[in-house]
């Protein structure tokens, strides 16, 4: 880690991702080196390839990038959740580790939280990733925008994309939450039943 302390942590949980996490890696570090003090956090879920010897080599010549290991496959929620815990800065986000979401999208977001939170400093305050334009298949596309469509109409969360991996908010409101298996897939709505405020910007 640099000198000065992490203004954001960039959590990550990865499970088998060998060739994905070095790119990822240097999206981040590009991303945000000159803009906010940073590091990086990736959880390795019990992976059954070389992740965990990936990570290990590449965090020995970046001393922003932690590595926490999992010994028992966990799954996302809890990987998410064991990587904020042991994030250091005040703010985290959030990414998948299978390189589906771009961090060049990250300073805009913090931007953005930064303008809600001063605008608002007693409320919870997520940013979320909507993915307008994904590059899948048409039908998971359909199967995702009907998923989405469910999730909002039972839950009223407004968040036309819940499921994008890619988000921003306070490490302190994330630890109060109740946490359960797949939570991650519900925090819009947690944010917003625990009186916060959530808005979804566009993302690569």
């Amino acid at each position: 880690m640099s000198q000065t302390a992490p203004e954001i942590s960039v959590v990550v949980p990865v499970h088998n991702e060998s060739l994905n996490v070095v790119p990822l890696l240097d999206q981040i570090g590009a991303a945000l080196a000159g803009v906010t003090p940073f590091e990086a956090v990736f959880v390795d879920d019990c992976s059954s390839d070389d992740t965990a010897a990936v990570l290990t080599r590449y965090a020995r010549t970046h001393p922003w990038l932690q590595v926490v290991f999992h010994r028992n496959n966990c799954g996302q929620s809890t990987a998410v959740r064991t990587g904020i815990r042991e994030a250091c800065a005040p703010l985290v986000a959030t990414l998948d580790g299978d390189g589906q979401n771009d961090p060049a999208d990250i300073p805009a977001m913090l931007a953005r939280w930064r303008v809600l939170h001063e605008a608002r400093p007693q409320q919870m305050v997520m940013i979320a990733g909507w993915r307008a334009k994904r590059l899948d298949t048409w039908v998971r596309r359909l199967s995702s925008r009907l998923a989405n469509r469910v999730r909002s109409g039972l839950l009223g969360d407004a968040t036309p994309d819940s499921g994008c991996g890619l988000k921003l908010f306070a490490r302190e409101d994330f630890l109060a939450l109740p946490y359960f298996d797949h939570m991650h897939r519900f925090l819009p709505a947690l944010f917003r039943r625990a009186g916060g405020v959530v808005e979804s910007v566009r993302v690569r």
